[in-house]
């Protein structure tokens, strides 16, 4: 996969600019692990899943990595519950 199969015609200015956000953020990895889920879901979020989404994605690439992979502990302002369905939804991802 090379980047988003979802169309954006139909989502809101935020919506959008966190999905182009998602799968264009300088490392490969978060650019699947972030893109793929804002594919699946982006739609369904609420404004607080959105705002806790967009807060994630100013995260390092580097540390959101480490995080997602269990290799470092999450920072108590990352641990939300935004973030723990980004790590669970790792499972269906398509490389």
């Amino acid at each position: 996969m090379t980047g988003s199969s979802r169309t954006t015609a139909d989502l809101p200015p935020r919506q959008r600019r966190i999905l182009f956000r998602c799968w264009h953020r300088g490392m490969r990895e978060m650019d699947l692990i972030l893109g793929q889920f804002a594919d699946a879901n982006i739609d369904s979020l609420s404004e607080e899943e959105l705002d806790q989404y967009e807060s994630l994605m100013e995260a390092l690439d580097r540390d959101l990595l480490k995080w997602v992979t269990g290799e470092a502990e999450v920072p108590a302002e990352f641990d939300t519950p935004i973030f723990h369905k980004v790590v669970a939804s790792r499972h269906n991802l398509k490389y």
